[in-house]
């Protein structure tokens, strides 16, 4: 059984090493894949299965990832409930305290998450509870199995974009004819969720998306081609994922050497 289990650990490593070089080939680098081996070693983890993502050259889980992580653990269960004297539904504000209990009675470890609309991304307005709810389970599960690195839930400027606008971000002076900074925040914010979903490499897109749009720049383009870029993305990302990073890799300038 033991040599079965470091078999199958060495294969899952290779095969997270393989992927996250096809997925992130731009970024990634010998102490990106250091980490990840032992991030495999210790907890199993599965790029394959979307339970981490490479954010600014760091590692970050996910919550379908520390969900999968409880489950193969052998979690008894979860308890969540919302800190009342600190929930404002009239502002969308909300605290939550979540409990994790790694075996039926044992003391659980407790996480708190909150939410309200300074802290969460435009698209998901309106969700501000739910999204407390995860904060507050990912924080409880990362202290219950010792997981040293954030969730991408939990991170400030992937939830609220804005902050970011004079910076790497989008140029807000930019608005291209389409009425508003906020508007194409909106767009990025859309363009950000399909490249998390779906793993895929921001750099890439870019250049597929500026290729798409008859564009040197995603932002030189007009709303309605962004638009149209962004649900032709989607559809195609949906329907054949594995194709569509076979065609996002052709804008890879590297690929074309390595060939």
């Amino acid at each position: 059984m033991k040599r079965r289990a470091v078999k199958n650990s060495r294969r899952l490593i290779r095969a997270n090493l393989a992927l996250a070089k096809k997925l992130w080939p731009g970024q990634i680098c010998k102490s990106h894949l250091k980490a990840l081996e032992n991030l495999t070693l210790s907890y199993g983890i599965s790029l394959g299965s979307g339970d981490l993502q490479l954010l600014e050259n760091r590692w970050y889980v996910t919550h379908s990832g520390l969900l999968s992580l409880a489950e193969r653990k052998g979690c008894s269960g979860i308890r969540v409930e919302p800190i009342r004297s600190f929930c404002d539904p009239l502002s969308n504000r909300w605290v939550f305290r979540a409990i994790v209990f790694k075996k039926s009675g044992l003391k659980g470890f407790a996480g708190f998450g909150d939410a309200d609309p300074s802290n969460v991304s435009p698209i998901v307005r309106g969700a501000e509870m739910r999204v407390a709810e995860t904060r507050a389970v990912n924080r409880a599960l990362r202290k219950a199995y010792g997981i040293g690195i954030c969730s991408v839930e939990e991170l400030g400027y992937v939830s609220s974009p804005t902050e970011r606008v004079h910076g790497k971000g989008i140029d807000s002076s930019h608005s291209n004819g389409n009425g508003s900074a906020t508007g194409q925040l909106r767009l990025r914010d859309k363009l950000c969720l399909l490249i998390r979903k779906y793993e895929l490499d921001p750099t890439l897109v870019k250049r597929y998306a500026a290729d798409f749009c008859g564009t040197e720049a995603l932002r030189d383009a007009s709303r309605d081609l962004v638009e149209t870029f962004i649900s032709t993305l989607a559809e195609e990302a949906a329907k054949d994922r594995a194709a569509l990073v076979c065609k996002l890799m052709r804008y890879n300038p590297l690929a074309e050497v390595k060939l």
